[in-house]
C-alpha cells in the first residue's frame, strides 16, 4: 500500500481530551476520530489493526468448535421483557420505539436474542452442546464515556453463548473458552490477570474476568502475594479474622448506655475506650428490582412488584434493608446486590433511614429492629459482647450477643476486602492493583433458558431446560490495551499479530534507483503475504521517520542512495522499539525480512 493512496492523518499535538496513552496515540497516529462523546470512527489504519484482533478472536473461537452467526443489533423489546431484564438493565440500555409503537432495544448484550434463535430451532438432546458466537456492535449509554475506545458508548464485542444438557458439558465448554481467551490475549501481546468476578446483572453463578493492569482501571483487583488467588474487589473474599472476642461464661444482659452527641465509630471508640471490632455497624440500604423472594420478611408487606411478561420473574421495584457489619469494615455493595438479587443498591437518604428505623442517623442497630429485613455480614455472627445503636437518640447498647439479642433475616459475606487481609486460600497477604476488564466468562445455568421457555427432549423423550454459558471479549478495549502495554514516548510499538502493517519502507527520495528498489522489495514482500506500507510521500526523511515511529509498524526499511552505492547494495532495517539497526543486502532483504516477520 502506498502512503499517498491511503488515509493516515497523523497529528503532532496531543488532543486535549485524551488522558491515557492509547487514546492519545490512536488519535495522533490517525487510527480513530471522534464523532461525538463516546462515539468513534475507525480510519483505515485503525481498522486494519482492529480487524487483526477480530481475526485472532475468530480463529480461536473456531478452533474450539464455536459457530459464528450474525444477529441484528436492534432486537425486539419483548425478548427482554420475557427474560425480566427490561426492568433491571437500567438506563444504560437504549430503548427506542418504531413507527408502530413497538419497543426495540439497541443491544447492550445478546443473551435474549441468541437464546430466542436457539429456542426456535432446538428439539433434541442430540443437538447439544451448541456454542454460537458473533462479533458485532453493541451500545450502552454510559453516563461518562471516557478514555477513547476504552470506554465508549458504541463498541464491538465477541460474545458467545453455549447450551448444554448437564453441568459437566457446561464445565467443559467454560474451561475450553477460558483457555481460548488466554491464547487470544497472549497472541495479542497482553499480560492478563484472570480473576474471580461478580456476575452482576448478567446473573448466574461462576464467572471469571480477564484483566490487564492499568493505572486508570475501572476495577480494583485483589491478589495474593503467596499463591495464585486473584479476584475482582466486587467478588473478593478473605480468610475469616481470628475472633476478636471469645464467649464469656455468661455475657451480661444487653444494656442501654447514654452516648450524647456520639454518632461515629471513631467517637464511640474514644468514648468507650475500646476498638472498632467490638461494634456492630448498621446501615440502611435502598435496593432496586429485587428478585429475591421477600415473603414474610419484616417491613416488606405491600411492596410494589412488576412482571414484564408471564414468563419473566417478578421483581420488587424498590425495597429497603438494614445491613449489619463489624464496625471496622465496609459493606461491599456488589456483594450485597448479589445476595439480594437486586439490579443496584445504594445507601438510603438520611431522612429515609430515620423514618424506617425510628432513630436518628448514627443510632440504628439490629436489636429490636422489626421494621426492615436485617442482612448481617458473617463477621457479625461471631459477636458475643458487642456494641450497637439502640434505635434511640444519644443511646447505644452494650453486651449485645448475636443469636440471643437479634437474629438476622439473611446472612452472607458482605465485607469489602482490603490490602493486608489474609488470603482465603493460603492465608498469605492480599494486595491491590487497578485493572481493566477485557473479557468475561459466565456460567448462567438456566436463568435465561427457563425464562425464555427453551426446552429439548432428552434421550427418554422428556422435556428438559438446557443450561447456558456466555462469554464476551471487548474488541475495541483489547486493541486499546495492546497500545497501553506496547508504546514509548515516540508512539506505538505493535506486536506483530496486531500490527496494521508489518513492514514500512521509507525511500529517502522516491525516484530513480531508490524508487526501483523500494517498489521491487514491497512487491516481493506482498507476494509473500506480508503487509507493507510504502511511504512515497514528498516529505523530508525526518517527517517520515517520526510518522513511522508514531504509527508503530514493527519493521522499518530505509532505502537510500548512499547504501545502494555500496559494493553490495543494501537497505537499512530497524525493529520498532529497538535502538540497533542493521544493513541487509538488497538481494537478501526480502528473504530475511520474511523470516523476521514470520518468526514473530
Amino acid at each position: 500500500m502506498l502512503f499517498t493512496q491511503t488515509f493516515i492523518p497523523t497529528l503532532r499535538e496531543v488532543p486535549a481530551d485524551a488522558l491515557i496513552p492509547s487514546h492519545r496515540l490512536m488519535v495522533r497516529s490517525g487510527m480513530i476520530r471522534k464523532l461525538a462523546n463516546g462515539l468513534f470512527a475507525y480510519l483505515p489504519l485503525g481498522l486494519r489493526a482492529f480487524r487483526n484482533v477480530e481475526a485472532l478472536v475468530r480463529e480461536e473461537m473456531n478452533a474450539i468448535g464455536a459457530l459464528e452467526i450474525k444477529p441484528p443489533v436492534v432486537v425486539p423489546g419483548e425478548l427482554w421483557k420475557e427474560s425480566g431484564r427490561w426492568d433491571t438493565m437500567g438506563d444504560a440500555m437504549l430503548r427506542v420505539k418504531n413507527r408502530l409503537d413497538g419497543d426495540l432495544v439497541l443491544s447492550p448484550t445478546a443473551e435474549e436474542a441468541v437464546t430466542s434463535l436457539v429456542r426456535d430451532a432446538l428439539a433434541s438432546y442430540r443437538q447439544l452442546p451448541l456454542t454460537l458466537y458473533q462479533i458485532n456492535t453493541k451500545y450502552r449509554d454510559e453516563i461518562r464515556p471516557r478514555y477513547g475506545v476504552m470506554r465508549g458508548r458504541e463498541f464491538v464485542m465477541k460474545d458467545a453463548y453455549s447450551y448444554h444438557t448437564d453441568e459437566a458439558s457446561l464445565d467443559a465448554t467454560y474451561k475450553a473458552m477460558g483457555a481460548a481467551y488466554r491464547r487470544i490475549f497472549k497472541r495479542c501481546g497482553l499480560s492478563v490477570i484472570p480473576v474471580r468476578a461478580d456476575s452482576g446483572a448478567m446473573g448466574g453463578r461462576d464467572s471469571e474476568e480477564f484483566m490487564v493492569e492499568s493505572a486508570i482501571g475501572d476495577n480494583t483487583l485483589i491478589l495474593c502475594r503467596d499463591c495464585d488467588y486473584a479476584a475482582n474487589l466486587e467478588k473478593a473474599s478473605c480468610k475469616p479474622d481470628a475472633p476478636a472476642q471469645t464467649q464469656a461464661p455468661a455475657v451480661a444482659a444487653v444494656e442501654p448506655i447514654p452516648t450524647p452527641g456520639i454518632k461515629t465509630i471513631e467517637q464511640l471508640c474514644a468514648f468507650l475506650k475500646t476498638d472498632a471490632q467490638k461494634f456492630i455497624k448498621t446501615l440502611i440500604y435502598r435496593a432496586r428490582n429485587v428478585a429475591l423472594d421477600l415473603s414474610g420478611a419484616p417491613g416488606t408487606a405491600g411492596l410494589e412488584k412488576r412482571q414484564s411478561s408471564p414468563e419473566a420473574p417478578a421483581v420488587y421495584l424498590e425495597a429497603f434493608f438494614a445491613v449489619a457489619i463489624r464496625g471496622d469494615l465496609e459493606v461491599n455493595e456488589a456483594k450485597l446486590a448479589a445476595i439480594l438479587q437486586a439490579s443496584e443498591v445504594s445507601l438510603a437518604a438520611d431522612s429515609q433511614a430515620a423514618r424506617l428505623t425510628g432513630a436518628p442517623v448514627g443510632f440504628a442497630g439490629p436489636v429490636g429492629l422489626n421494621t426492615l429485613p436485617l442482612v448481617a455480614d458473617l463477621t457479625v455472627t461471631g459477636m458475643q459482647d458487642g456494641v450497637t445503636g439502640a434505635l434511640a437518640a444519644d443511646t447505644h447498647y452494650v453486651h449485645v450477643v448475636y443469636g440471643r439479642d437479634f437474629v438476622p433475616w439473611l446472612t452472607g459475606d458482605l465485607r469489602t476486602v482490603v490490602s493486608g487481609n489474609p488470603c482465603a486460600l493460603c492465608g498469605g497477604e492480599l494486595y491491590e492493583k487497578k485493572g481493566n476488564e477485557l473479557g468475561h466468562i459466565f456460567k448462567l445455568g438456566d436463568k435465561y433458558t427457563r425464562s425464555l421457555q427453551v426446552s429439548y427432549l432428552d434421550e427418554n423423550g422428556q422435556p428438559q431446560v438446557p443450561l447456558m454459558g456466555t462469554y464476551g471479549i471487548g474488541i475495541d478495549r483489547t486493541l486499546a490495551s495492546v497500545i497501553e502495554e506496547h508504546h514509548d514516548d515516540e508512539g506505538i510499538i505493535w506486536p506483530m499479530a496486531v500490527a496494521p502493517y508489518q513492514v514500512i519502507i521509507i525511500p529517502i527520495t522516491y525516484h530513480g534507483s531508490v524508487k526501483a528498489v523500494a517498489d521491487t522489495l514491497a512487491a516481493a514482500l506482498e507476494q509473500n503475504r506480508i503487509a507493507v506500507l510504502l511511504d512515497d510521500r514528498n516529505e523530508r526523511p525526518g517527517v517520515k521517520f517520526k510518522d513511522a515511529d508514531l504509527i508503530g509498524i514493527p519493521y522499518r526499511v530505509v532505502v537510500g542512495e548512499k547504501n545502494l552505492a555500496r559494493d553490495f547494495p543494501a537497505v537499512e532495517v530497524k525493529r520498532r522499539g529497538e535502538a540497533s539497526l542493521r544493513l541487509l543486502e538488497v538481494s537478501k532483504a526480502e528473504a530475511e525480512l520474511s523470516r523476521l516477520v514470520y518468526r514473530e
